[in-house]
């Protein structure tokens, strides 16, 4: 199984262990990692069974609105960061040895840079349509209050199974 974690961040699949199938063949990916794992699959000549998204990066943000994160971004990747963690369901955090630990699971930030961000907010989503032969399974929280929502279930729907997770947020969780 291979994994990709979500953007500025390095999650553990053992995280998501409710939701993904930790098996070969299956790719999964969270957030901005989903998108990652859409161009991986459909970049790579390995076989693929399955292929999982957690709570996929689906925006539906204006040149406007992306510049504006993207400036808040490059004034203090911190604190956007840190706003990012809580507006995603993450509130109750501290940071031990440069790692942010959420009760006994650990979040770490990783590198990341402005041009991920633009990505993150400009990806083509559209790409699904050339997977073929692979089950698609999405997984939306219904309190996720970082993706366009309502507008990634109605997309998501033509392209797989699409799980709703009662009172979760964006880490699928309550």
């Amino acid at each position: 199984m291979k994994f990709f974690s979500g953007f500025c961040v390095d999650i553990d699949k053992s995280f998501f262990k409710e939701f993904i199938e930790d098996k070969e063949f299956v790719i999964a990916g969270f957030s901005y990692g989903a998108q990652k794992a859409v161009d991986y699959v459909l970049n790579s000549s390995q076989r693929v069974d399955k292929l999982q998204l957690l709570s996929p990066a689906f925006f539906d943000y204006n040149e406007k609105l992306i510049n504006l994160n993207i400036n808040a971004f490059r004034k203090n990747k911190n604190l956007y960061i840190k706003n990012f963690l809580t507006k995603a369901g993450i509130d109750k955090w501290k940071i031990e040895n440069g790692e942010y630990k959420i009760d006994k699971e650990g979040i770490k930030i990783t590198k990341c840079n402005e041009n991920d961000l633009y990505k993150l907010f400009t990806f083509d989503w559209e790409k699904l349509s050339k997977i073929k032969n692979i089950k698609i399974e999405i997984f939306l929280g219904e309190y996720d209050k970082i993706i366009a929502l309502k507008k990634a279930h109605e997309f998501f729907k033509n392209y797989g199974d699409v799980y709703f997770i009662k009172k979760a947020n964006h880490f699928l969780r309550s």
